[in-house]
């Protein structure tokens, strides 16, 4: 008798048998991928498209049949995470490849279709339902933009660190087995997502709320009445066809629908009902520890008209055809998840405002009085706002001027002129209701009467001046200031109110921050920083470097670094885009510029904050020399047309490149 045997290779595992503990992996950690597939895949699929998404990633990252000749369809990864979930390792790898390529197009795929993958239908599917996570509270919805805003493996990181508890190793050996590109930069932009939530411990408490546990759904009903009346158009075909196939000559009277049964929907999602409207106590503003939007009360003189408010709420789901939409950038278009509250709804000039909040987001809507006229919808980020940026909402814009509502706590009102530091602010006239006269739009240059100088009540502890400078968002920008930093204090000064003689004057010379305030849709604050001063040669007297930074609402921050000379405006000699710099996670800069002085000689001048120790100037060119200075600032001679790259030495011994372009 022949007896064959085969001796197994060491460590190999029968097809078999993986697909079996891939099985058991997928059943214990069936939640925690799902929510690793919903935080990876692109918010634009909307809540409910991204739920079904991540339950049918998860469900088809199992490998394909259960023989010897089965291999897994997915790829290993190449650095374990301790090696001790081979099985789990490689679902993961398998849901990361899928939602990574959900979110990719091919080249000059049309932006608003849908993915190639997302056209595909597969289980599971939901007809009639909508299903999105129950919602968080403030801090999840900040952590929620901050993820729209960072890419897909940004994302898979920050979810594998803090809610897997992987490494940096295991990580990216899981990224790169997926086939993530650059996942150095996703590295880093997890890092930011971590500062953005506080700690790291924060991080991964938000990140486990309620927010993203996709398993965890509300049901909502979609499209009831649309549903309602394609039964009754079925029904009506098929009498129809049988009336054709049936040879008869009886004559029936026709049947005629209801007005209200025949009426079209006017949306294919579930609508909040204007009962629904949140509504804040009138005083509520005085007894809460959050002042911000949430504590706004309901206000204006059509707050109970509930065909108004329905129009609004009905316009902020679906808008029809015809009504102007403007979303600030990196706004949702989502619609609202849950009944909005209700800030304004009245009557401004000749149209009707309705002013709404959604914890995330104010929808401003309008419509004419008359016959005549569009409806518009205007919707801006407005999440984690506080005293000062909740604090004044445009409502109506006409002919370079613009009304506001302010904030219950507003107890005084004026306006200033940015480019008239020495005049004082005027008082502006404000209704019952907190409408403001019109003001004002603030030009190109910050000149105009067109900065509202507010002060907040003493009841709710804030009792302080503040500006706000309105250029054409919602929501105006706030101003701030933080002045030179004194003479052996090496901590840091925190940004200050922009209302002292030193801010005014220096905002009258930044015109508009040298730019940063242009285009100001989407900016939520600009802070001018001097950062340092220093004397001029040739008699030139004393100059100051400011480094302006615009902090949008979705998080990002732009920066321009001007020069104030005696007797001139501010000029801008850099700029940088999408950066830390000059915030609280960029705290040291240097730049440098080129300079005339009153003799007409030509200058080489570069400047750094406090902690700098040494400046040091390469010239671009080819055999192009170098110049240093121990210090925070340089002043040397140099061609007019010279381009020289500016490094400094800071107190730690490290090195600082020069910040923008």
């Amino acid at each position: 008798m022949l007896s064959l045997s085969f001796r197994r290779r060491p460590g190999s595992v029968p097809a078999e048998a993986r697909v079996l503990r891939a099985e058991a992996a997928l059943v214990e950690r069936y939640a925690d991928l799902v929510r690793l597939a919903y935080l990876v895949l692109p918010s634009s699929l909307g809540r409910h498209r991204r739920v079904l998404a991540a339950h049918g990633l998860v469900q088809h990252a199992l490998p394909g049949g259960r023989t010897d000749r089965t291999r897994s369809q997915v790829p290993s990864p190449r650095r374990r995470a301790g090696g001790a979930e081979p099985a789990l390792d490689g679902l993961r790898v398998a849901v990361l490849s899928a939602a990574l390529a959900r979110g990719r197009r091919p080249r000059g795929w049309p932006g608003r279709l849908a993915a190639p993958a997302d056209l595909v239908p597969r289980l599971p599917f939901v007809v009639g339902l909508r299903l999105f996570p129950r919602s968080g509270g403030v801090e999840e919805m900040v952590l929620a933009q901050a993820l729209s805003g960072v890419s897909a493996e940004a994302r898979a990181v920050f979810v594998l660190r803090r809610l897997d508890g992987l490494s940096d190793t295991a990580v990216r050996g899981l990224l790169e087995a997926a086939g993530a590109a650059d996942v150095d930069a996703a590295v880093r932009a997890a890092d930011r997502l971590d500062a953005c939530a506080g700690t790291a411990a924060a991080a991964t408490a938000l990140a486990a709320s309620r927010e993203f546990d996709a398993c965890t759904v509300q049901a909502r009903p979609t499209d009831l009445l649309r549903r309602r009346r394609r039964s009754r158009l079925a029904g009506a075909a098929v009498l129809v066809s049988a009336a054709a196939l049936t040879v008869s000559y009886r004559v029936t009277a026709p049947v005629h629908d209801s007005p209200r049964d025949t009426a079209p929907a006017r949306s294919s999602v579930a609508v909040p009902r204007a009962a629904d409207l949140v509504r804040t106590p009138p005083d509520g503003w005085a007894s809460t520890s959050r002042v911000d939007f949430t504590a706004w009360p309901a206000r204006g003189a059509r707050t109970d008209d509930d065909a108004l408010l329905t129009r609004a709420l009905t316009v902020w789901a679906r808008p029809p055809a015809g009504t102007r939409v403007a979303y600030a950038p990196a706004t949702a278009q989502d619609p609202p998840p849950v009944a909005p509250r209700l800030l304004y709804a009245g009557d401004i000039g000749d149209r009707t405002v309705v002013l709404l909040f959604d914890g995330m987001r104010l929808a401003r809507y309008t419509e004419p009085l008359g016959p005549d006229g569009p409806r518009t919808l205007t919707v801006s980020r407005a999440d984690d706002a506080d005293v000062t940026t909740a604090a004044a909402v445009a409502v109506e814009e006409r002919g370079g001027a613009a009304r506001y509502l302010l904030a219950p706590w507003i107890a005084e009102s004026r306006t200033r002129d940015l480019s008239r530091p020495d005049v004082p602010a005027r008082p502006l006239t404000v209704s019952r209701d907190g409408l403001t006269a019109p003001v004002p739009t603030v030009g190109a240059d910050c000149a105009g009467p067109g900065v509202l100088q507010l002060r907040s009540s003493p009841r709710i502890v804030e009792d302080h001046a503040f500006l706000l400078a309105g250029l054409g968002g919602l929501s105006p920008v706030h101003l701030t200031y933080t002045p030179l930093p004194a003479r052996g204090t090496p901590p840091a000064r925190q940004p200050r109110e922009a209302t002292g003689p030193a801010a005014l004057s220096a905002w009258s010379r930044l015109g508009c921050a040298g730019g940063a305030l242009r285009g100001g849709a989407g900016v939520r604050a600009v802070n001018a920083w001097d950062f340092a001063d220093q004397s001029l040669p040739d008699g030139g007297g004393l100059a100051v470097w400011t480094c302006s930074r615009a902090d949008t609402w979705r998080g990002t921050g732009d920066v321009r670094l001007s020069l104030r000379t005696a007797g001139a405006a501010a000029r801008t000699v850099a700029a940088q885009d999408s950066t830390a710099a000059c915030s609280r996670f960029g705290q040291h800069v240097v730049a440098g510029t080129s300079w005339r002085s009153p003799a007409g000689r030509w200058y080489l001048l570069a400047a750094g904050s406090r902690a700098v120790t040494g400046i040091r100037a390469t010239e671009e060119r080819a055999g192009g020399g170098t110049v240093s200075a121990a210090g925070r600032t340089l002043a040397v001679p140099a061609p007019r047309d010279a381009r020289y790259r500016v490094t400094a030495t800071l107190r730690t011994g490290g090195t600082l490149r020069g910040t923008g372009r």
